[in-house]
């Protein structure tokens, strides 16, 4: 079963359990899936749905952030709700020590000698690493990796 007909059962299911908050959310997802259907002409798959889905996993991260600032508990309150539902559909993440592997053997496959060849490893890694690692971490070790001692 691909990951838009699970999130399309999933909201059926929130539907006969009465689940306002799951559905809501869950309604967004599927908006915001189809919005990326009508405007590109295209039929999405796994790999763009969790790209959707980690966007809007950063917007909710955001949007917590700048609630507590605020002192709008409720509205962060809402926001980890929706944050929490949205994760489900993510893939496990990776640990941090897998992460630093991928980041080496990028490294090494690029020949990346300096910090100018970051974008050469960002690209041999991003794909690998998207939706089970925040990229902003990745993006530190690479520059860590790449920075001289």
């Amino acid at each position: 079963m691909s990951l838009k007909e699970q999130i399309t059962d999933d909201m059926k299911a929130a539907m006969r359990a009465k689940d306002a908050a799951k559905l809501g959310t869950i309604r967004l997802l599927t908006a915001a899936i189809k919005q990326k259907e009508v405007d590109e002409r295209i039929e999405v798959n796994d790999a763009q749905v969790l790209a959707i889905i980690e966007k809007m996993l950063k917007q909710r991260k955001d949007s917590i952030s700048q609630f507590e600032a605020g002192g709008r508990q409720d509205l962060a309150d809402a926001e980890k709700a929706e944050l929490e539902i949205l994760s489900v559909y993510m893939p496990a993440g990776l640990s941090d020590a897998e992460i630093q592997a991928e980041v080496r053997s990028a490294v090494a496959a690029s020949g990346a000698v300096g910090p100018q060849d970051m974008g050469k490893v960002m690209a041999i890694v991003k794909p690998k690493l998207a939706g089970r690692a925040d990229m902003t971490a990745v993006s530190a070790l690479v520059k860590a990796a790449l920075s001289p001692n």
